[in-house]
């Protein structure tokens, strides 16, 4: 491998392995990578709210159906992911959405059939073709493959629904925590919700081409869950989403880079284990200040003479949590 560049301080240089500023494939990976993260924690924490995290996995496994049929057709993964999302959302959509129960059932019955045909390309194209690692690509992802034609592709779908959370963003909050209440109000529900599933299923495309489509879900889910947990806002939650995704995927492809020189060396490890493993510990992180607060209010429960004053106050702030705990869920 060459040598790091010169700019890189000696401090840097020696946790991250030589040649990676300097690699086209890491510039690209790092370019689509932090795109990707910031749209998945905005539509994730909605996704988060409005209690469709199982539609976003579903999403992702139903990437491998058009992962796995544009190997077939011989077109990039992207847009196969792309087609089966957005055909997903509509199969949904017109199963029936309206209800959380019919949104499970509506996902469900998709999903089903969904697995089926991806069984069935995957069969297809590992038997009548001898490419090898295809399905383990679709799968899993391989961020480092990704050429670097597709990133004005991938700008251009963050955008799409980056800009579509953005007009729906009011109607969307209101319909996220309260669809009769956003009824009644003259908020179209349901054509919130479906515009919702269209950004929901171009994220999971561009998640699903990241990390892979069966593993796509914990970029999605899991830091706007963690965000969730430690903001008290819907715009602080939005933005330490992307944050945190963004940290977990940039440290990811660190790591997997550094890899290729661990023992033994030359055998690097994917990268989708090192986003998916981060993710787990951002999330887990991101309940111990809860716990350490949980274990503060206990130890002040305990005083056997607490003042009147102190007791208002600490009563004050369960009322805005627990406010903010019932608009999360």
């Amino acid at each position: 491998m060459s040598a790091p560049a010169t700019f890189v301080p000696s401090t840097f240089a020696s946790l991250i392995a030589p040649g990676f500023f300097s690699s086209g494939a890491v510039r690209t990976a790092l370019t689509i990578g932090v795109l990707v993260a910031i749209v998945a924690g905005v539509v994730g924490t909605f996704t988060v709210l409005r209690g469709q995290s199982f539609a976003g996995h579903a999403f992702g496994d139903l990437g491998s159906t058009g992962g796995s049929g544009a190997y077939l057709a011989g077109i990039g993964p992207l847009w196969g992911f792309v087609i089966a999302g957005i055909a997903a959302a509509a199969a949904m959509e017109a199963v029936g959405v309206q209800r959380a129960r019919g949104r499970d059932l509506a996902t469900g019955i998709v999903l089903g059939a969904g697995l089926g045909l991806a069984a069935l390309f995957l069969y297809l194209g590992t038997t009548a073709t001898s490419t090898t690692g295809a399905t383990v690509t679709i799968l899993f992802g391989s961020i480092f493959a990704i050429p670097s034609s597709t990133v004005p592709w991938v700008l251009l779908l963050a955008l799409i629904s980056l800009a579509l959370i953005a007009i729906l963003y009011r109607p969307l909050m209101l319909s996220s925590a309260s669809p009769e209440l956003a009824a009644a109000r003259g908020v179209p529900v349901r054509l919130v919700g479906a515009l919702f599933l269209v950004a929901l299923a171009l994220t999971v495309a561009l998640t699903a081409i990241t990390i892979g489509s069966i593993l796509s879900t914990a970029l999605l889910i899991g830091p706007a869950a963690a965000a969730l947990r430690l903001t008290r806002s819907p715009r602080a939650a939005l933005a330490s989403a992307a944050a945190i995704g963004v940290g977990t995927v940039v440290l990811g492809i660190v790591l997997a880079y550094d890899s290729n020189t661990w023992p033994p060396a030359g055998h690097a490890w994917p990268v989708s284990f090192f986003i998916v493993t981060l993710v787990l510990i951002a999330y887990l992180a991101s309940g111990v200040p809860a716990y350490l607060s949980r274990r503060r209010d206990s130890r002040e429960g305990r005083d056997a003479n607490a003042g009147s004053a102190g007791a208002s106050t600490l009563g004050a702030g369960g009322e805005t949590t627990g406010a903010i705990s019932t608009v999360v869920r």
